[in-house]
């Protein structure tokens, strides 16, 4: 996994697949994912076509996030989405079963900085897992109002920043089709629900240093960084974004 220095939480309940709705983007919703205008609220969760694994599905130990003396040792930080980065975990494991590869992923994280640094994780059969813990009053990855736990998955660019991770090193092969798939229908709901034009561009500002820069509305940790990640999804993210647009203009 590629750490990241934080740039400054949880959702449970049982795993199931999901049917989405699929509506078009408002032009206001365009125009903020241009950086015209500032990121609008969340809309209203939709349901997506993938199978959501939620942190009591793939085993978290929560105690992880804790000092010995009870103290959490990341408390979680909230700011309204502006952009979608896509990883791969390079993480290096050959073990057959997916949540024992997060499960892995996740210990390593939390001893860094106290917990998964990606919100989302995708493994090679399509199934999508909650990262970063964000709380009991919303769905994975935001809070109540919508906004956006702070994850750690890219150094300086974290806070409105989306970070899904898909398992594996994907270096010198394509993502699986499974996941591939399931990477589509997350962005597809997550672009809508935030209200991201999935071809455009934003003009990303981070709300707790300042620092500003241009950005596809969904790109790679290459976009961002000089590395390898995401590996060949990189040169697949052209065709991914049209798959996302197509899939929220049905």
């Amino acid at each position: 996994m590629r750490r990241s220095a934080l740039s400054g939480s949880r959702s449970t309940g049982q795993s199931a697949p999901l049917l989405r709705r699929r509506t078009f983007l408002t032009a206001a919703g365009a125009a903020a994912a241009f950086g015209a205008v500032s990121p609008p609220p969340a809309l209203a969760a939709t349901p997506a076509a993938y199978t959501l694994l939620t942190r009591g599905d793939w085993g978290a130990d929560e105690s992880l996030r804790f000092t010995t003396g009870g103290t959490e040792r990341w408390p979680a930080q909230y700011y309204p989405v502006q952009t979608l980065s896509v990883h791969h975990t390079a993480d290096g494991s050959n073990d057959p079963d997916p949540a024992t590869r997060v499960r892995a992923i996740y210990r390593t994280a939390a001893g860094a900085y106290g917990d998964m640094g990606y919100n989302y994780l995708i493994d090679e059969n399509g199934r999508v897992y909650e990262g970063r813990w964000s709380g009991t009053d919303g769905t994975a990855a935001h809070d109540a109002a919508g906004r956006l736990v702070t994850g750690a998955h890219i150094e300086g660019y974290n806070s409105g920043n989306i970070g899904i991770a898909l398992l594996g090193t994907l270096t010198d092969r394509p993502a699986s089709s499974a996941a591939r798939g399931a990477l589509v229908q997350l962005l597809a709901e997550l672009a809508e629900r935030h209200a991201l034009a999935p071809l455009g561009k934003v003009v990303y500002r981070n709300p707790v240093s300042g620092v500003s820069r241009p950005a596809p509305a969904i790109g790679g940790h290459r976009h961002w960084a000089v590395t390898d990640c995401p590996g060949t999804v990189y040169t697949a993210m052209p065709s991914i974004r049209d798959a996302v647009a197509a899939l929220i203009a049905r």
